[in-house]
């Protein structure tokens, strides 16, 4: 028996996450979800960077991850589309994204509201349709058009936090840091708000007919990489930019 919308927004909230949205309007508009994008820098990761520093994730949020694609599959029997957009060229993201296969990873974007136009006409997805996982500046042309965001916490940017909330750029602020976890809880509050958050882990833990079934169709995926070029989005899929890991 899964929770209460009540109960999860009451759970979550005293974790410390923030609902600019009522979790009952969050619930509604995940009824029309097609697509989950995250950023990677600050929301897998803290975003670190240095001579010799590469970025990281973590598989707790990778674990998130995957149980949120199973349960939308659960849920509206068809996988959503998954992937990261970032504006560097992440060769831990290109990682994760191939070892789980993640529908596409947008990289070395500045402009990411041109991955979100490229969906749009690439894919059978409009922009309303997608949940955004977000930290920071860069972010914004996405969460200004997109159906649900999620900020990820960050204490050293108050300013940016209150301008978010002012512009009504976000639905949902993290309690956690990209640091801490943060991917995690928010696929586990997207799974509570589905009402699947208690079957998928059973069927993963027993990897169940359906679980298996799942993963067949998830491992079929073939990641597919964009960067922009003279102004237009190009499919880099198994070129050497992504091979250096």
């Amino acid at each position: 028996m899964h929770q209460t919308v009540e109960e999860i927004e009451a759970l979550f909230s005293k974790s410390g996450g923030e609902f600019l949205t009522p979790a009952t309007e969050i619930m509604e508009k995940l009824r029309h979800v097609k697509a989950y994008l995250f950023d990677w820098d600050g929301v897998f990761n803290p975003g670190i960077k240095g001579d010799g520093i590469k970025s990281t994730f973590a598989e707790p949020d990778a674990m998130g991850s995957n149980l949120l694609r199973f349960g939308h599959w659960l849920k509206f029997k068809e996988l959503p589309l998954f992937g990261i957009i970032t504006a560097m060229n992440n060769q831990s993201a290109f990682q994760l994204s191939e070892r789980e296969h993640f529908h596409l990873v947008y990289y070395s974007l500045l402009n990411k509201v041109k991955a979100l136009e490229h969906i749009e006409n690439r894919f059978d997805v409009n922009r309303k349709q997608v949940v955004f996982v977000f930290d920071d500046v860069l972010d914004l042309s996405i969460a200004q058009t997109c159906g649900l965001r999620f900020l990820v916490k960050r204490t050293g940017s108050p300013l940016f936090e209150e301008y978010v909330r002012k512009k009504g750029l976000c639905d949902y602020v993290c309690a956690n840091s990209g640091s801490g976890y943060a991917v995690r809880e928010v696929c586990e509050l997207l799974l509570g708000l589905l009402g699947i958050y208690s079957q998928t882990v059973d069927e993963r833990v027993n990897f169940s007919h359906l679980y298996s079934a799942y993963l067949s169709e998830r491992n079929s995926l073939e990641t597919h990489f964009y960067t922009i070029k003279d102004g237009i989005i190009q499919d880099e899929r198994n070129t050497s930019c992504q091979k250096k890991y």
